[in-house]
């Protein structure tokens, strides 16, 4: 039998002394972002419109690992310029460098080619297309500086797939896998990295939200859905959010400029 002695087994934090903005960072898969980068050593500015729930957020890790200053909550409307330049300035305050940005923040629109308004379009366009650009642009500044660094934009199956009543946000997440693919090759100069996550149908309080707007509950809409995906269930916000933090680390080091499916291969048009 082998005998250790004065032998310590450890496990390297992944992000450890890495600073990482995550925008939409309060609830679902930003939520289970920020927790899972907390665990693995990361400083994390939690981006959100919601301020009691950042907050709250923020609070409850900072307790958890009994370290105040690990996360910090910074209000931030992506579709409001100013409020991008002063997320990425805010953040270099607080912990000097960003390492990792993680483009999460975007809402729901859901409208078909018959029935969207141009206010429900733009409204969209601004937040999850060009407000992604701005929140990365001020960023870059800082992270130019970096040996190296990665930004991970959350995509969708909507960035593939046609689904009835669902142009307006279809249209975004597609551009998002477009607005990758370019990021990377602009930004490999600076040996920053650029990837895309696009999750299936995942358990959120928006896909919760969307069930009880319907007369419906998460589980009966698993249901109708489940002969789409071949494990015939909806994913859990941190399945997705494993997938980010790889991304994100130095372990990818080789990946850039592709998209990365966490769907169970949904199968539709």
């Amino acid at each position: 039998m082998l005998k250790f002695k004065n032998c310590k087994f450890f496990s390297t934090l992944l992000l450890k002394n890495k600073t990482a903005i995550i925008t939409g960072g309060s609830d679902g898969i930003g939520k289970s972002t920020v927790l899972r980068f907390a665990e693995e050593g990361a400083n994390v500015i939690i981006a959100d419109i919601n301020e009691e729930k950042g907050e709250k957020l923020s609070e409850e890790i900072n307790n958890k690992f009994n370290n105040k200053n690990l996360t910090k909550f910074i209000k931030c409307d992506i579709s409001n310029e100013n409020d991008c330049k002063n997320l990425s300035e805010k953040t270099v305050e607080f912990y000097n460098n960003i390492d990792i940005l993680i483009n999460n923040a975007g809402i729901f629109i859901l409208k078909g080619v018959e029935n969207f308004s141009k206010e429900d379009f733009m409204k969209i366009l601004e937040t999850n297309v060009v407000g992604t650009a701005l929140v990365s642009k001020y960023a870059i500044e800082h992270m130019k500086k970096n040996k190296k660094s990665s930004i991970v934009n959350l995509g969708s199956i909507s960035s593939f797939i046609a689904q009835e009543g669902f142009m307006t946000y279809s249209a975004t997440k597609a551009a998002l896998l477009q607005m990758t693919k370019n990021m990377a090759l602009d930004l490999n100069k600076y040996n920053i990295r650029v990837n895309c996550v696009c999750p299936g149908t995942i358990v959120t309080s928006a896909l919760i939200n969307f069930a009880k707007e319907n007369g419906l509950t998460v589980e009966d809409i698993e249901k109708e859905h489940w002969n789409r995906s071949i494990m015939g269930r909806f994913g859990d916000p941190k399945e997705v959010a494993d997938t980010i933090l790889y991304l994100a680390s130095d372990q990818s080091s080789y990946i850039t400029g592709t998209h990365w499916s966490v769907d169970c291969c949904y199968l539709t048009i």
